[in-house]
């Protein structure tokens, strides 16, 4: 970082115009829908908390009336120190906001337990995401966000997100808030998955260094400092996999310039976020890099899938090349068996019982849905 009193004074005014900008958005009288803030609890959606909470406080009380909902997503198998970080500032910020009175829900959106990672993979074989079959973004990300959203909607008609996107992220980013910039004289701009939503960007114009000076200068309105989250950063050497509503934002989910993810991804080459925490000393997430790896490696092996689809056909594709089913019951057994080993060597939970209970129950109703298959074809074959 520069040291400059010029370069020092940028921020400050950069900060203000930010906060009085979002200030003015919320008491705009065109627009009164409740915010939705994705945070994530990496440094954009972090810096787009801390504006919103400033400028809130900013507000007199009386003209506190817009709702404002902190909403997370937890896959339920986040990297478990990026989890830990989110939820211990989550804590902090509804503590600040029922203090100071501000409209402030703090929430967390989860898959349902049916569509859980384990559930799907484990019970019911899906083989391991990649890059062409990325299923747990939609299941795990997309649907449990949108549904909260799509409720808000419905109860007050329309929602805004407000999100931590930057142009300078990516190329990919910049193209796509491109392509959707509302063309008219106004912030928001509508969702393109969905309907009734808009979207609000404060900071999409902020650089990185923009973005590491403002939260480097300026403490955490709900209390201590952004100490934890730098550090963060420093030992992951990454950035975090952003808040995804929709396909379109879904690649920027599960690439090598988003490490701060699910701990499970097999979609990413390798795992530089917990093996940048591994190489600062903490080395029991070594357990959780073995799994992934171990997890990517016997995805295509054919003696770990079906034949068949689930649905008990065969399939193939344009070429004839026969298109393999889901993981054999053995291997998903197996599977389990290795994900219990590595729980009591990481020593945390990384997989319910109520999961286990639904896989259990998936496959005794697969195996009894095998066996009235050759029943019914034993049947034929003697009529």
């Amino acid at each position: 970082m520069q040291n400059s009193t010029a370069y020092q004074s940028q921020p400050m005014t950069l900060w203000e115009n930010i906060v009085a900008d979002i200030k003015a958005e919320y008491l705009s009288e065109t627009q009164r829908y409740p915010w939705i803030i994705g945070f994530s609890g990496g440094k954009d959606s972090t810096l787009v908390a801390q504006a919103v909470f400033e400028a809130m406080l900013a507000v007199t009380p009386s003209d506190r009336t817009r709702e404002v909902h902190m909403v997370s997503n937890d896959t339920l198998v986040e990297s478990p120190v990026v989890i830990a970080h989110m939820r211990t500032v989550q804590k902090q910020i509804e503590d600040a906001a029922k203090n100071l009175g501000l409209p402030v829900a703090v929430v967390t959106t989860h898959p349902e337990l049916e569509k859980s990672f384990w559930s799907l993979l484990v019970g019911k074989g899906y083989p391991s995401p990649n890059q062409s079959m990325r299923w747990c973004t939609d299941r795990l990300k997309i649907q449990p966000t949108s549904t909260y959203i799509f409720n808000n909607i419905s109860r007050h008609g329309a929602a805004i997100v407000v999100l931590g996107v930057r142009k300078d992220e990516s190329n990919t980013r910049r193209n796509s808030i491109d392509k959707f910039q509302n063309m008219e004289n106004s912030n928001l701009t509508p969702h393109s998955a969905l309907p009734g939503a808009f979207i609000y960007r404060p900071i999409v114009d902020l650089s990185l260094d923009d973005v590491w000076e403002i939260l480097g200068h300026y403490p955490p309105p709900w209390g201590g400092t952004h100490q934890n989250l730098i550090q963060l950063y420093r030992d992951a050497g990454g950035g975090e996999c952003p808040v995804v509503l929709s396909q379109e934002e879904a690649p920027g989910c599960g690439t090598s310039s988003s490490r701060f993810g699910c701990w499970t991804c097999t979609v990413v080459e390798k795992d530089k976020n917990l093996q940048g925490f591994i190489d600062v000393g903490n080395h029991r997430f070594k357990a959780l890099v073995d799994f992934r790896d171990w997890l990517k490696e016997i995805r295509n092996k054919p003696e770990h899938r079906q034949v068949e689809r689930r649905n008990g056909r065969m399939q193939f594709d344009l070429t004839g090349k026969h298109l393999p089913g889901p993981f054999t019951i053995q291997a998903r057994k197996m599977i389990l068996d290795r994900l219990l080993e590595t729980e009591k060597e990481f020593g945390n939970k990384l997989i319910s019982k109520e999961e286990i209970d639904i896989i259990e129950s998936t496959w005794a109703e697969e195996l009894l849905h095998v066996v009235n298959r050759q029943y019914l074809q034993q049947t034929v074959a003697y009529a």
